[in-house]
């Protein structure tokens, strides 16, 4: 995922060579960098139907219920532009001075992926290629939590670059204490003292590349291109980590928070000054 990873367990820390291996294999299974990965078969498979297990069906499935529920402003098809604009291997590797090695056009979107359920099948049409980001690390949190959870611990905390999933109890007074980082590098913006929710953050600052850093990973997948707007980080705050994460990116694609009418959220401009909604806005106050 490109990232760090830290999981908290409450009670049986046997737990935890569990969740690494777990990580490990959504990972293997859903990295666009590995030519192995079922994401990478799904797009080599020029049209025809892929046999995959069962987290990868409920990512893609879970993938298009999200870019259906933004409006297509969170787009999971949006691949071929990322790659287009520069960003076409691993970030680490990538140079600060690339640029895009073509012109990118708009994502195809979801309308024509299909599934067979029975069969455990996923089809993307010829051309078109899935990308994981802007979701994946919110539902491997839902699912690392949900597993552990289940397997006897007393509360779990999953951190994925920052992307939170929380449960259970928590070691202060019973909760899990999240902040919500200033883009800017100074003091958190907000504490939250959490039980079972989702905190998801999309930035234009951490991942950025060109001469001038003016390239992103934040497409709109209405152009191919990166976003433009004056808005460098949103934060989400839900339920589940697929819909925060989802939501946080489709705040950065509109510039706009009230995409996300339904969570509780905070974007920075770049002059610093806070938008969203009232009840994260005050507290950061």
């Amino acid at each position: 995922m490109g990232t760090s990873c830290l999981v908290a367990v409450q009670g049986d820390a046997g737990l935890l060579p569990y969740a690494a291996a777990r990580v490990e294999q959504l990972e293997s299974r859903w990295s666009r960098f590995r030519p192995d990965s079922e994401i990478s078969r799904l797009r080599g498979a020029n049209g025809a139907p892929v046999a995959v297990t069962a987290d990868t069906y409920r990512l893609v499935e879970t993938a298009c219920a999200a870019w259906r529920a933004t409006a297509g402003r969170y787009d999971p098809t949006v691949l071929d532009a990322v790659a287009a604009n520069g960003y076409d291997r691993s970030f680490g590797d990538l140079e600060a001075t690339s640029t895009p090695r073509s012109v990118a056009a708009a994502a195809p979107g979801c309308a024509a992926i299909s599934f067979d359920a029975d069969a455990s099948t996923v089809l993307l049409p010829p051309g078109v290629g899935v990308d994981p980001g802007g979701i994946g690390k919110g539902l491997a949190g839902d699912m690392l939590v949900a597993e552990l959870m289940a397997r006897g611990a007393e509360g779990v905390l999953v951190d994925l670059g920052g992307d939170v999933r929380c449960a259970g109890q928590g070691p202060a007074a019973g909760r899990w204490v999240v902040d919500i980082a200033d883009p800017f590098g100074k003091s958190a913006l907000v504490h939250l003292a959490l039980t079972d929710g989702a905190v998801a953050t999309s930035s234009r600052l951490r991942r950025c590349w060109g001469p001038d850093g003016s390239w992103h990973h934040i497409v709109d997948p209405s152009s191919g291109a990166p976003a433009t707007h004056d808005l460098v980080a949103a934060t989400v705050v839900a339920g589940d980590g697929w819909w925060a994460e989802a939501l946080a990116t489709a705040v950065m694609v509109a510039g706009d928070t009230s995409v996300a009418s339904n969570a509780s959220v905070i974007a920075v401009r770049g002059d610093g000054s806070l938008i969203g909604s009232q009840d994260l806005v005050e507290l950061a106050a």
